[in-house]
């Protein structure tokens, strides 16, 4: 179950707690244990990010995961995939206490993973209960309510848990970092505006999963937009065919996009966010802190997966 679901993805954030705590010793050679301590933490939020998964597969019904048939989905998992997700969930407090529990800042740790779990689940509420069977309505759609279901859902635990992991393990008080975890949820809304472009217009081969935000009536980037430029007969299309899982409806909706360019939209606002990031970026008085944020940056500008 473990080597099922825990290593499949690209393992950005995990890895992020190493690169970001590179950079925050300013080419000091990490000792072992530095690299092995880091580690655990990626690994930690790996776990996290596995939990999530397994569970967020379950709710939206969804059918591949990492180019593999979703947990729940396999041959005598089934709903004892629930199960396993709680079992995820825990190995998280047993790492931390197994390696970190001497540390200065083991309770901030678990405070942090605590306090992300809680912003990430309370996200996920929000978008599952917008999308509500009997309750579907296109006109409740927002940018402010997709802003808030993203930084809570995503942002918080993509972007600013790998950071503040490394800011923890290198003695930092997150106290003293409230612009930099700004930036940081900034970021993650931009990464998840990307995800919802790329559900509908990248490439599954790419991208790893088929896309369903249309079928599964998502509140996403594009439904959004979508609705700002539509025309009233546009918005009747829209209106008709948004949240059907028939593939011809999923086609009508994706036709409109197109005859919206949305496209078009999408590359505006991404390279209008690209400048507006870096500049708050070169605003921070730290270069260290600079560099780890423009190494995240650099990761996620115009991604194509």
């Amino acid at each position: 179950m473990l080597d099922y679901n825990v290593p499949g993805g690209k393992l950005n954030r995990g890895l992020s707690v190493i690169d970001s705590y590179k950079l925050l010793k300013e080419g000091k050679e990490l000792t072992e244990d530095e690299v092995f301590l880091a580690s655990a933490l990626g690994w930690c939020i790996e776990w996290l990010q596995a939990y999530f998964l397994v569970l967020d597969d379950i709710m939206d019904n969804s059918h591949i995961r990492r180019g593999q048939l979703c947990w729940f989905r396999v041959p005598k998992v089934g709903m004892i995939a629930a199960n396993d997700s709680v079992l995820l969930r825990n190995h998280i407090p047993r790492i931390l206490k197994k390696h970190f529990r001497e540390k200065a800042y083991y309770v901030d740790l678990l405070d942090l993973f605590n306090e992300v779990e809680f912003q990430t689940a309370s996200g996920q509420m929000i978008d599952l209960i917008t999308t509500l069977e009997g309750e579907k309505d296109l006109s409740k759609y927002s940018l402010s309510l997709h802003r808030r279901i993203v930084q809570y859902k995503t942002a918080y635990y993509s972007f600013y848990l790998p950071v503040a992991c490394a800011l923890l393990m290198a003695g930092e008080n997150l106290d003293n970092h409230i612009d930099v975890k700004n930036i940081l949820i900034d970021m993650g809304i931009y990464f998840q505006v990307q995800d919802d472009y790329l559900d509908s217009f990248g490439e599954p081969e790419k991208v790893g999963k088929i896309g369903t935000d249309i079928e599964d009536f998502k509140c996403s980037w594009l439904v959004v937009k979508a609705l700002e430029r539509c025309s009233e007969e546009q918005k009747k299309i829209l209106f008709a065919h948004y949240g059907k899982a028939d593939a011809a409806d999923v086609a009508k909706v994706k036709a409109l996009y197109h005859e919206l360019d949305l496209q078009g939209v999408f590359a505006e606002y991404e390279s209008k966010s690209y400048e507006k990031l870096t500049s708050c970026i070169e605003a921070h008085p730290s270069k260290a802190v600079q560099s780890v944020l423009k190494s995240f940056l650099g990761k996620i500008y115009k991604r194509q997966k």
